[in-house]
């Protein structure tokens, strides 16, 4: 099976610059997140629709996010 509708995008969550990426694999959309430097994948979801892939995989994205801790450079 190919790849349909990919989908790649940019964006903030919780501070955060994420890349989504979604697309279909028969009747599965699958998604998932990244963060944009150094560019590791940490959250990623499927379901039967586009949007609640990404409502899945988003949900992961901002609960791990919450999670880690930043530290202040001077």
């Amino acid at each position: 099976m190919k790849a349909e509708g990919y989908e790649r995008r940019r964006q903030e969550l919780g501070g955060w610059p994420i890349e989504i990426e979604t697309y279909q694999v028969g009747d599965v959309f699958y998604c998932t997140i990244n963060n944009v430097d150094p560019g590791a994948r940490f959250a990623r979801a499927e379901a039967s629709t586009r949007d609640e892939a990404e409502k899945q995989a988003l949900a992961k994205a901002e609960r791990y996010l919450a999670q880690t801790r930043r530290h202040p450079t001077t």
